[in-house]
């Protein structure tokens, strides 16, 4: 077991908890993420945009850099300060897509490991 080794599984261990984060918000809302968003600094990651399709079995996109905790920080405020009114709808960014081959056993053994 090398340093690349000990790196991909530390990567790996971080994606697994992301993905069971997000089995979990499936769970609560009764829906299925339709779309994985990576923003801040993990999406600067090579080895995070890599190897995330195999780990959550879906496609992430990453946005063009920009300030999107503060944004969405300050359209929370908004909306909140609006007393709930609609609020315009997020302007587009162009997004870069990864995907790549699932590999549902590294899921799997996260999951065994973790008991």
């Amino acid at each position: 077991m090398g340093r690349e080794d000990i790196a991909r599984a530390c990567v790996e261990g971080l994606l697994c908890s992301l993905a069971d984060a997000v089995s979990f918000l499936e769970e609560v809302s009764g829906s299925r993420a339709e779309r994985l968003l990576f923003i801040g600094g993990g999406a600067k990651s090579l080895a995070v945009r890599t190897l995330a399709p195999s780990v959550l079995g879906s496609d992430i996109e990453v946005p063009e850099p920009g300030e999107y905790v503060a944004l969405g920080a300050a359209r929370q405020a908004a909306w909140a300060l609006s007393g709930g009114a609609d609020l315009p709808q997020w302007e587009k960014r162009p997004t870069t897509c990864y995907s790549g081959e699932h590999h549902p056993q590294v899921l799997e053994a996260y999951r065994e490991a973790r008991g």
